[in-house]
Formats: structure tokens, sequence, C-alpha cells
């Protein structure tokens, strides 16, 4: 029985998944990735911490399989994107520690590139727009703020990756240094007509581009393992895809107009425009789904900041709650027509608002209102934020989405689910397989290697665990999407003035 391993790397944790020939999966574990927070608005990670999770991750996978890693025939690799790191290619050291993709620390070099009037040239080659999410900025601030990084960077010894990069590297021991276009695309600095990095992006940011990874096709032969330490040498890393691709991948979401929406520390929602690069006029992204030889897969993108990371402040800063899950149990228990509302601006709002500087806040408190209240509330904030994508969406696609599939932890949530259905007035769909994000890069992995014969194949194991079906009235309903739109605008005022 051949195995097929894919590593995870998120955010707030890094997940290890293997799956067998059959898609069945044989075992899969986690270890908890630590943030860091130097100042208000700053997101960090150390990069020793992340390998650390790596290894540990996939060592507690293949116990769990109760496999050894001779049993592995390849490996995928699937990542937070935009996080950013750079080392020296030479000696291996870590530069600083990495920039993480919700850091707003660059948002005053975003506003100065806003005001040369470059926001026009960025979005026409990358699809993007200039926010502090991406990585073009945060590779600028550690040229200018770090010392010695600039000068090694001039010298061709310094290395840029996002996760995924960073992570192939250390597996092959140093031998490869590459990402894949899905990645590629979130940077600011790949031209995605082109599928090349840009010199004229690169020049604009002062990037010299002897720091870029080469960029090949997600189903590629990356590099093989080497002195991991956990794994056997000459395991072919087979494929790698930013998480949000991966998990669009993974839902097998293989036609254009396919859709679906994951729930990690952020929410992310993506159509498969197939080989079109739709551009959107709505404050939504266009970036590289995937690429096959010469094949190009494209999606528009909203993206929201802030979801399960939400129950993680609940959990940790509030101290309401003494483990995720309990949300929803104690939201069920709430008034639900206490009109408190929850904009879960933490990091800034992303699509389609663009808004770095807004705060998050709970509004509508009264003297009745309490931790069942604001722990629905923060329930209904991250379903109304897909709501806002979900109308960007079918505008610049210039059609409805008729239902949506989910993943991510948060999916697991009934409440969230069916709370989403009945404000986005659609069918939610949410697979047995939730892991939809590790099982993309594991499926890609064995198409790439010839463990898999087709997309077909994959198309047939994917299973159904549940339907949400919307059963709002539906003047509720435009009254909760009006209240939190009000909200969002009052928020948005109000950070202005802090």
């Amino acid at each position: 029985m051949k195995h097929i391993l894919s590593i995870d790397q998120g955010t707030t944790s890094t997940t290890a998944l293997i799956i067998d020939e059959t898609i069945r999966v044989a075992g899969k574990f986690s270890v908890e990735l630590p943030q860091h927070f130097p100042r208000p608005g700053w997101v960090e990670h150390d990069p020793g911490q992340i390998w650390e999770t790596v290894g540990g991750a996939v060592r507690g996978a293949l116990e769990k399989a109760g496999i050894g890693g001779d049993a592995v025939a390849a490996i995928g690799i699937t990542n937070q994107r935009e996080t950013t790191i750079l080392w020296d290619r030479e000696t291996g050291e870590v530069l600083h520690n990495a920039i993480v993709w919700q850091c707003r620390r660059t948002s005053d070099l975003c506003q100065a590139l806003r005001g040369k009037g470059l926001e026009k040239v960025f979005r026409e080659k990358t699809g993007l727009v200039l926010d502090p999410y991406f990585s073009g900025t945060k590779i600028r601030w550690l040229l200018e703020n770090v010392d010695g990084i600039e000068k090694k960077a001039r010298e061709g010894r310094a290395a840029f990756g996002t996760v995924d990069s960073y992570v192939l590297w250390k597996l092959t021991g140093g031998k490869a240094h590459a990402t894949d276009p899905s990645n590629a695309s979130r940077t600011l600095l790949f031209n995605i007509r082109d599928m090349r990095w840009d010199p004229e992006l690169a020049g604009a940011l002062s990037v010299p581009m002897g720091i870029l990874p080469e960029v090949k096709p997600n189903f590629s032969v990356f590099g093989k393992t080497l002195g991991t330490g956990f794994l056997p040498d000459g395991i072919p890393i087979a494929a790698m895809a930013g998480d949000q691709q991966a998990a669009l991948f993974g839902q097998a979401c293989f036609r254009r107009d396919d859709s679906k929406c994951t729930y990690g520390t952020g929410a992310f929602m993506l159509l498969n425009t197939g080989g079109e690069v739709v551009r959107s006029t709505s404050g939504l992204l266009s970036s590289v789904g995937w690429q096959a030889g010469s094949d190009v897969t494209y999606v528009l993108e909203g993206s929201c900041f802030t979801a399960g990371s939400a129950v993680q402040w609940l959990r940790d800063a509030a101290g309401i709650i003494a483990a995720a899950p309990q949300i929803e149990d104690l939201a069920r228990e709430a008034d639900p027509e206490s009109g408190v509302l929850f904009v879960p601006a933490l990091t800034g709002l992303g699509a389609p608002y663009w808004d770095p500087e807004a705060r998050g806040a709970i509004l509508g408190l009264t003297r009745q209102a309490g931790r069942r209240e604001i722990a629905l509330a923060i329930l209904e904030g991250i379903a109304l934020q897909i709501v806002d994508l979900a109308g960007a969406m079918e505008k610049d696609a210039g059609r409805k989405i008729g239902s949506m599939k989910v993943d991510g932890g948060a999916c697991e949530n009934n409440l969230l689910m069916q709370l989403q259905a009945d404000l986005l007035g659609m069918e939610i769909t949410r697979p047995r397989l939730v892991e939809t994000t590790a099982a993309g890069t594991a499926m890609m992995a064995g198409l790439t290697t010839g463990i898999f014969k087709s997309q077909d194949e994959i198309l047939s194991s994917w299973r159904i665990d549940r339907t949400f079906t919307p059963a709002m009235d539906e003047a509720v309903r435009r009254g909760m999407i009006g209240r939190w739109r009000r909200g969002v605008e009052a928020v948005r005022k109000y950070s202005e003035k802090i």
C-alpha cells in the first residue's frame, strides 16, 4: 500500500496528514504553533518553531498510521500564504522572525506606494491590492529595518520564501529553493498572466530578484528529502500549493464556478474561474489556483482576516470559554434577539473593505447581554463577513452562486454553518473529510507521481457529511445584514479617529 504525506503548515498549528492509495486517511497529527505579538498589529512566528512543529506533526502522523517513513511514496506541502521568511542561503541561518500574513506593520509603506500611483500597476499584474497582507512589502520592511539583510540580499546570500519554500528548503537539506504559482501569486511580485517574477514590480519595491525562489508548476517534483532526522532520504516532494488553493482542490472544485469557503484562523472564499483571470471591481483578489504543465487555473478570492481566531480571542484573551468547541453550546443559549453585534476586525478588515486600521468591536450591549450573547455575536460576525464576500463575488462573476462547499476546523460548528446557510440564503455542503487543505496537496502529489490517475478518481472519492439548508425568515436575514453593514461603517469611522 502506497502512502502520501501532506504537511499543512498553518498559522496556529502544523498538521501532517497521511492518505493511502484509496484516498483513505491513514493518520493525522497536529502540533500547535505559537504566535508572537511584539507590538499591537504585529504578528510573527519563529521559523525554528515552525520547523519543530513540522517534525513533531510528521512523527505523530506516522505513529497514528502505524507505518514508518519508508512507506511514504510522496510528499505534498501546503501552507499559510504570504508569511515571509528570509534566511542565509549559505549557512541556513534565519535572518529575522517570520512576518505573518496577519501583520499590519507595512500599512504606511502600502499607503506610500498608493500615493505614487502604483496601485493600478500592481493590481493589473498581480490581481492583488496594495495591502500589508501580502509578502512584497514585508520583504521591503525586512530589508530596510534589520541590520545586514540588505547587504546579504545584494550579495546573493539572502533567500526569500513563503512558508512552503522554507519547509522545502529544510526538507531537502538546503538543496531546493523553489515555490509554486499559487504562493508566488500572493507576493505582489508575480505576474499572473506571464507566470513569472516581474522586474518592474520588484523594482517598485526595491526587492533584489536574486533572493526569489524558482517557480515550478504545482504538479512537479520540487526536490527530495535529505537529512531531516524524521524521514528517510530520497522521498519526492511532489506538490506544493497555498492553503486556500489546496483546499479548493481538496474539495474537488475542479470545474469553473465551483466554490468553497475555508474557516480557519481567517475565512477564505474561492471561486474557480477556469483559464480566465477575472478582474474584480468589488475588492476581491485574482490569483493562480494551480498550474499543471502549461495549463493554468485561476481563482477569484475573498479573504477575511479573522474567523477562528475570534474564537481563540474569546478563549484566550476574554476568558469566556475554556475550549473553542464550547462556543457552540454557549451561543445556543443566547437570546437571538439581543441585538449584540461583533465586528471581527481584530487584525483589520480584509475583502471587500481592505481597511488595515479597522479595530474589532462589540456593539449593542445592554444590561441583559452577557457571555452567551457575545458568543452568538461572534459566530454571526464570522458568517456575516462571508455574506459580503459572496455578494462581491457574484457581482464580479456576473452570476449567482448556487451553493458552496465548506471546510476547515470551524466548519464543524453546526450552529455556525446553519447561520452561514441562513445568511447567504444558499445551501452549504460539508464533506466528511474537513481537512481538505492537507488532503488537497496529498492528492496533487498523488497525481504527480501516478498514484492517482486522474481528477475523476479524486472526485469520485468526495463524500458529503451534511448539507445545511437556509431556514431564516427573509425579513430577519435582511435586518441582520443591514445592522452588520451599519456596524462595520461605525467601526471604520471610529478607527479613523484613534
